[in-house]
């Protein structure tokens, strides 16, 4: 009989799954820079070229809702495998794309890919330690995921000055390539043949009628998916109005974008520090009220022009900051409330936060112009709904799962 060896956190473990876990932010923030001169490519408007960052979440989503319960009912190892060999064949197919609806196509493929990796990492890093462990460990991989979209836009703006926008997806497509050789040969099994929901793949998905029927889910998801969308509302929208509204240049914008991303940093170290101290509910609830105040004030500078860029930014550290925190500790009180369907559990999470980011792109780019109201706006709904989230949490976190 197969079983897991529970360990302590385990610093190359980490440094793995992050890497893995990589793969999704990198294919949106590398390519950020590119986004106007895509736009230029094939003649379209910068809504339409936003939809390539659209259709890639919602590749992503789907893929997520596919991986966790065939992960749960098949094992963790097979199915990150088949799902990093098609984001490295979709990259390639990127690099060749003839028109804007072509390289839409692949940038869904590409995600679906991509969306192994990201659930998978996470239910790995929970299967693989004791459970006082794992928001620490998830937020420790959330740090390591981190420094690569930290350094992406600064790439994806250094690859424009060698090449086309094609370039990018070029070194997305090595990057793919050695994850999944390195996923080959180090990623282990984690999740045992007598817990795999006999191997019924059907009952595995059936997990998510009874996770969207407890309210505490739908908590957790308003929570952390509104806080994502906050951030992929200022994914979407920073490359044009950045660059294009107050005119910082596409190799500058890298150097913004990484504020924020030693945001996400900081803020997933003091989760690692103070999660096993102050509990888990306590800095959802903390996180969430940090992300409502800070995308209120975020709206009101956008609306109303006061400060300028530079009160956007600190705005925006604050919005992007606590997003982390609270994907690692929303996603952790999932899995445990639900340990026999923990990768379905870590994939509606997933899933719903990409599809609520995915919407927020949608609803800024409805502005059709390269002011900061849009962005504003979309930014400060999303805040209230967080806390509205936040709101359910503390109501329900004490109830039995029925």
């Amino acid at each position: 009989m197969s079983h897991v060896v529970r360990r302590r956190p385990d610093g190359r473990l980490i440094l793995l799954l992050g890497a893995l876990a990589a793969c999704g932010p990198l294919s949106t923030d590398m390519y950020l820079p590119s986004l106007p001169s895509i736009a230029l490519a094939f003649g379209v408007t910068s809504a339409v070229a936003q939809s390539t960052l659209t259709s890639f979440m919602a590749g992503f989503s789907v893929g997520m809702l596919l991986y966790g319960p065939l992960s749960d009912a098949y094992g963790r190892r097979p199915i990150l495998l088949g799902g990093i060999a098609l984001f490295t064949l979709s990259s390639i197919a990127c690099v060749f794309s003839f028109s804007i609806g072509s390289l839409v196509l692949v940038r869904f493929l590409q995600a679906l890919g991509a969306g192994a990796a990201s659930v998978l990492s996470r239910a790995i890093a929970r299967d693989a330690h004791e459970p006082s462990d794992a928001a620490r460990v998830l937020s420790m991989v959330a740090i390591v995921t981190a420094v690569g979209p930290l350094l992406a836009p600064l790439i994806g703006g250094q690859l424009l000055l060698l090449g086309s926008w094609r370039v990018v997806f070029m070194a997305l497509t090595l990057f793919g390539a050695c994850c999944a050789v390195t996923a080959y040969l180090r990623v282990p099994e984690t999740w045992p043949r007598e817990k795999r929901a006999n191997s019924a793949v059907l009952q595995s998905f059936t997990a998510y009628g009874r996770l969207l029927r407890d309210p505490l889910v739908w908590g957790h998801l308003l929570c952390g998916g509104m806080a994502f969308a906050s951030m992929f509302t200022y994914i979407s929208a920073t490359p044009f109005v950045y660059i294009d509204y107050f005119h910082v240049s596409p190799q500058h914008y890298g150097f913004f974008f990484g504020l924020n991303v030693f945001g996400i940093i900081a803020g997933n170290f003091l989760n690692t520090r103070f999660v096993g101290r102050v509990g888990q509910l306590r800095i959802i609830s903390f996180a969430a009220t940090i992300s409502c105040i800070a995308s209120l004030f975020v709206a009101l500078v956008c609306i109303t022009g006061w400060g300028g860029l530079w009160s956007i930014v600190v705005g925006l550290f604050f919005v992007v900051g606590v997003v982390g925190v609270l994907s690692a500790n929303c996603t952790t009180d999932l899995m445990h409330r639900y340990p026999h369907n923990a990768g379905a559990a870590a994939a509606v999470f997933g899933a719903v936060q990409l599809a609520l980011g995915a919407l927020a792109s949608v609803v800024v780019g409805l502005w059709h112009d390269t002011s900061p109201l849009g962005m504003g706006v979309t930014i400060g709904s999303a805040g209230v709904l967080c806390y509205v989230g936040r709101l359910l949490i503390l109501r329900w976190h004490d109830r039995p799962v029925r």
